[in-house]
């Protein structure tokens, strides 16, 4: 027998009765011959609102404590599945992350999975039960709970599908796919049949609603992942590899893919500091230590031994990522820092860029026509990205969207 791993976000599983229809769902699958694994997360705002529950206790609460409260959201979630899958007459059980055998680093709040036991899965799956195994989460060698990060339950199900060599890993949300941008945003984007790993890399990592870690297991273990909807049977979009997406009739080809969006940007700019070798390390060796992802870099020109570096952390992390740099400048005399918020990061995706020139132009061209200035620019292969103002995202959005003939793909 096949066997099919799915997982189903929070959204599709806010209330019981959504929890009883997605069980139907489950258990049509098993019928038609597969063996079923299902890793679900918290329900709800559940994650939201532990975290609020924690902040009421204390304003910096302990990272092993929040991780095995922030937990419990999943772990109830699967265990209100098996019990609806059990009331419509099939066997099932649920599993925490620790009982399926996820293996984690130590990194509390932000864990990286190391490694699976699929063992327990394995032998729950011979015995004829679809198995819920609670998303999110994992177990150090300590036997300490950690949780994956936002979005973590979409990591989970691609590392179960890897380890039990599925063909297909199967993620169920709130959108029926992968649209050229995000269409709360751009009404006219248009969804995508299909899409190469290292694109909704670029576009995970930079503001499409999926985990960039998820994308990254299923390239490197060329696990397919369809992107569908859990509230109708519209088809989805097909994430896989570049090579396997057949060119001649990819509505996409040879050209911007997708425009991705991101909010609640903040800058730090260190100013004169000094400029030789290994200072740059000194900056960010403290910023890494405390688990703060940087992004966008620049350094700019050095004018007598000096210069200034400017990074973008997410708004969350400014606080803690100035309090760190306030110490590392103290060392460097005349040194300073400044700080901006309400800004965004805006990217245009494509594997088509990488041989044609002339795509940074028109973005900044379509940009300037809408008075949109640029804070900050970079760059790969296929993604060009721009640090804006917040409040200038949608009009932005809009235009590249229209200037890319997106508005038109069908």
């Amino acid at each position: 027998m096949p066997i099919l791993v799915q997982k189903y976000g929070g959204s599709s599983l806010a209330t019981s009765k959504q929890i009883s229809t997605i069980a139907k769902r489950i258990a049509e699958k098993y019928q038609q011959g597969n063996k079923v694994v299902v890793i679900v997360s918290a329900m709800g705002k559940t994650t939201d609102e532990l975290i609020e529950l924690a902040n009421s206790i204390t304003k910096d609460p302990s990272p092993r404590e929040l991780d095995l409260l922030l937990s419990t959201g999943e772990l109830i979630s699967c265990t209100l599945m098996a019990m609806a899958i059990k009331s419509l007459g099939f066997n099932a059980i649920s599993l925490s992350g620790a009982q399926a055998g996820i293996q984690t680093d130590t990194r509390h709040g932000k864990a990286k999975i190391s490694g699976i036991n699929p063992d327990r899965i394995k032998n729950e799956l011979d015995k004829n039960n679809i198995v819920i195994i609670a998303g999110f989460q994992g177990v150090t060698d300590e036997m300490d709970t950690t949780t994956l990060g936002r979005g973590g339950s979409d990591t989970t199900a691609v590392a179960i599908a890897a380890s039990l060599k599925a063909k297909q890993c199967e993620i169920y949300t709130d959108v029926d796919g992968i649209y050229t941008a995000d269409p709360r945003i751009v009404p006219k984007a248009k969804k995508l049949t299909e899409i190469g790993f290292n694109e909704m890399l670029e576009m995970a990592s930079y503001g499409a609603k999926m985990n960039p870690r998820s994308i990254e297991m299923g390239l490197a273990y060329n696990i397919p992942i369809l992107v569908a909807s859990s509230f109708n049977n519209k088809p989805g979009t097909i994430i896989k590899k570049e090579e396997e997406i057949n060119m001649d009739i990819h509505e996409y080809r040879n050209r911007v893919s997708g425009i991705t969006t991101e909010k609640d940007v903040a800058k730090i700019t260190l100013l004169k500091i000094p400029d030789k070798p290994g200072i740059t390390a000194k900056v960010f060796q403290p910023i890494s230590e405390a688990n703060i992802n940087v992004d966008v870099i620049v350094k700019n020109t050095s004018v007598n031994n000096k210069t200034d570096l400017t990074f973008t952390v997410k708004k969350s992390d400014l606080n803690p990522a100035i309090n760190i740099m306030e110490k590392v400048v103290k060392e460097f005399k005349g040194s300073n820092i400044i700080s901006k918020t309400n800004l965004a990061k805006i990217s245009i995706i494509g594997t088509g860029m990488q041989d044609s020139p002339g795509y940074a132009t028109k973005m900044f061209n379509s940009l300037a026509t809408n008075n949109i200035n640029i804070d900050m620019i970079t760059t790969s292969e296929i993604r060009i990205t721009c640090i804006i103002e917040e409040l200038h995202l949608k009009i932005a959005a809009q235009s590249l969207h229209s200037e890319f003939n997106l508005d038109n793909n069908i």
